[in-house]
Order: C-alpha cells, then structure tokens, then sequence
C-alpha cells in the first residue's frame, strides 16, 4: 500500500494513517500548478514530459533521515579533555627545586659564587626560608634577636616585613607582629608590635624584651613570630607566621634573620602561671629573714582586657599571726610587673631551717574576690630549685640569693 501524499517536512511523526511505504513528490518547482487556470498560466508552453513515478522508501529510512541526518561521529572520549588521564603510565615530572629568598644586592655586586655560598649557609641556619608555590607566597619577615644572659632578657627587634599577603579589600593590610614563646600560656607570654595601616611592607624597628628567660630556656624555648591584620570591625586575620629555636642562639650574640612566612599547624602548648623572681638574704645581726619580690614576668591573664591587675602575697609558715603576713602594692594591666619590695621576717637561724615560706601571685578585683594567679613554696620540704634556694640563703648568710620559680596552680592559698 503507498500513499501519494508525504507527510509535513521536518516532521517525526507517521501520519494518522500509517503504512508501510511513502511516495515522495515530484521535485519539479517549474511546472504550473494543476488548479491555476489556463488563462493564468500565461502564453502556451512547450510539452512538459510527464513527472517521474514517486520513490518508495521505508519507514525506518524516513525516521533515519527525518532525525539523524548526517554521518554519526564519534562520540569524544575523556581523555580529550583531561589529557593527564591516559591509559597508560607516563613518566612523572621532575620535583621541583626550592626556591632560596634572595635579597636584592644594592651595591650590584656581581661575585655570583660568593651569593650562592652565602645564600645555602644562611639557609642552613634557618635564616632564609620561603614558600616552593608562588600561589601560597605570604611576604617575608626581617628581625634580630638577642640575648642578654646577665639580665636574663631576650631582645626581639622587629625590623620589618616585605611583600606582604593583601587581606583587605583595598589589596593592602594593616599588619602586627605578635610575638609568643613555645611551650608557654597562649595569653600570659605574648608580645606585639604596634599596628601600621594600608601597608603590604611595613618598617617597625620596634624592640619587644621577654624578662626572666635563663640559658636552660634557651635550650628548650622556640620564639613564635606571627604577622597579622588588624580588622577593627571583624576579627583579626592570621597571615603568616615563623619560628626560631632559641637554642641555636649565641649568648650576647646579635643575629639578623630574613624569613619567609609559613601557615604551620597550631600546636597545643601547656599552660604555665608565670615565674616570679625572688631574692633571700638572712641577717645575722637582726635575726631577719630578708625576702625580696623583684618581678614576674609572663603572668596568665585573668581579665576580659587580656592582662591582670598583680599583687604579690607571702607567709612565713608555721603562722606567726600579722606578723608572718605580707603583700606588695597592686599594679595595674601587666603581666610583667616590677615590685622591687623587700619584707622582713624576725626569726632565729635555727628555726628558719623548720620553716615555709608561701609566695602567691594574684588579680585585683575591685569589689569582688581576688583571683588566685599561681604560687611556689620555698623551704625544706621544697624540692628542685626552690630546697637549693632555700639551702643557699641558710648557708650563705648575709648574702643576697636571687631566684627565678615557675608560678603553679597546686596548694592555693585563701585569698582575703
């Protein structure tokens, strides 16, 4: 069976009536059509040979031409685009070198051999250290240390940084350098530099002095320098931080470092009180025990602001009533307070041996109940530092025995 009449171009769709087979109209466009009367048609023509009988094609054929017209391509395969997915091993790149900070030779110094000599010894010191991604690339961080072993004091000199991230919307950053001492309090031992504005390179030239820091720290202590912006209405953002082991630090010795910064991992540090440092000295001619509170250094912090309001308190035990009690003056938001006080206690020399002496740190409260900072006890039931203390100020008579002690939590005593 087979129909004269296709269906409408570009259709998908078999006719209401379908059938098996469809004829194709004559693609003569020339001829006239056959309702046009002969008066329109125009003058006569010549005979037109009749049309040629319609082609039968199939109904599958009409479909495949109706929708897949064209040759069918091949379909693209993933690794035309991801080229790294292949199916087979390929050679993996080489690693890539680090990259060694170079700082820029004013003079123009052209001794290539003497740079690169200089340059591996400096970072084999830990002097030169940067980032092998330009994409992760902080800026870098110029400062000094210095330790001064007869005070027991640390000079940090904070020179300046270079490059630095941009964390505002402006692409500038109002930076700071906070400075903190590992293992330590998170609060009680941080330094920080004054905030410069709108600035990728700023100069400090700023000194930041840890007081109380012997040479057995220095052995186990890592200074902790962070770069941060300052956000007045946000919190502040983390640029960059680097770390010095103190241990590799000369006594008296100035060195310069120029650092890359680094994102390192937050450590988990213990948490300490404070020390205190405290001076004895037995009076044989007035029967009296000397005891001097010069200064605490690191002190935790107890107040919303971040410092403490500290005041020393001492007891001499067994009690001797308001005699064996005393307390220095308070000072206001530190946590490194100078006292320089001395108390006198009379008591004989053989019965000094038999006694305790309790040092307590506290925070002023106006109003409300001290808060207990940490304390030490120094006598014959002492141990470590705090017994030799005690047994020089005994042996030593009339001399001044001067001692730094870790402030502790332990044997709290009840505040007034």
């Amino acid at each position: 069976m087979s129909v004269s009449k296709p269906p409408p171009p570009h259709s998908h769709f078999p006719p209401s009536n379908p059938s098996s087979h469809l004829s194709l109209p004559p693609s003569s466009s020339s001829s006239p059509s056959p309702s046009t009367p002969p008066s329109a048609a125009g003058p006569p023509s010549p005979a037109v040979p009749p049309p040629p009988s319609p082609v039968k094609i199939s109904m599958q054929e009409h479909f495949a031409i109706n929708v897949c017209p064209g040759p069918i391509l091949p379909i693209p395969q993933i690794s035309d685009f991801f080229p790294r997915f292949h199916d087979f091993p390929i050679t993996p790149p080489p690693p890539r070198e680090k990259q060694v900070l170079k700082d820029k030779d004013k003079d123009g110094d052209g001794n290539g051999e003497k740079d690169s000599k200089k340059e591996r010894e400096q970072e084999e010191n830990g002097e030169f250290a940067d980032s092998d991604d330009d994409d992760t690339y902080l800026g870098t961080l110029e400062f000094s240390l210095l330790f001064d072993q007869e005070n027991n004091c640390l000079h940090c000199t904070i020179h300046k940084a270079k490059g630095l991230k941009a964390m505002d919307s402006n692409g500038l950053a109002d930076p700071y350098v906070k400075l903190h001492l590992l293992p330590g309090a998170s609060k009680a031992n941080k330094l920080r530099t004054k905030t410069l504005k709108n600035t990728l390179n700023p100069v400090w030239n700023e000194t930041l002095i840890y007081h109380g820091i012997t040479a057995a720290d220095m052995t186990t202590k890592t200074l902790r320098l962070c770069v941060c912006d300052m956000d007045r209405l946000g919190r502040n953002e983390f640029i960059g931080e680097v770390r010095v082991a103190l241990k590799k630090l000369k006594e008296g010795e100035s060195k310069k470092y120029y650092m890359g910064l680094e994102r390192i991992a937050q450590v988990c540090v213990c948490v300490c009180r404070g020390r205190i440092l405290v001076s004895l000295m037995y009076v044989t001619e007035k029967s009296s025990l000397i005891v001097g509170i010069i200064r605490c250094a690191h002190l935790a912090a107890m107040d919303s602001n971040g410092y403490s309001d500290p005041f020393v308190k001492i007891v001499l035990q067994p009690d001797m009533g308001k005699k064996s009690k005393y307390k220095t003056s308070v000072k206001k938001k530190t946590l490194n307070p100078e006292f320089n006080e001395e108390f006198s206690y009379e008591v004989p020399h053989d019965q000094l041996a038999k006694k305790t002496l309790e040092i307590s740190v506290w925070d002023y409260d106006l109003g409300m109940s001290n808060d207990f900072i940490g304390g030490v006890e120094l006598g014959i039931n002492a141990k470590g530092e705090r017994l030799k203390h005690w047994f020089e100020c005994l042996k030593n008579k009339g001399k001044k025995v001067e001692y730094w002690h870790t402030l502790t939590q332990q044997g709290a005593p009840s505040s007034d």
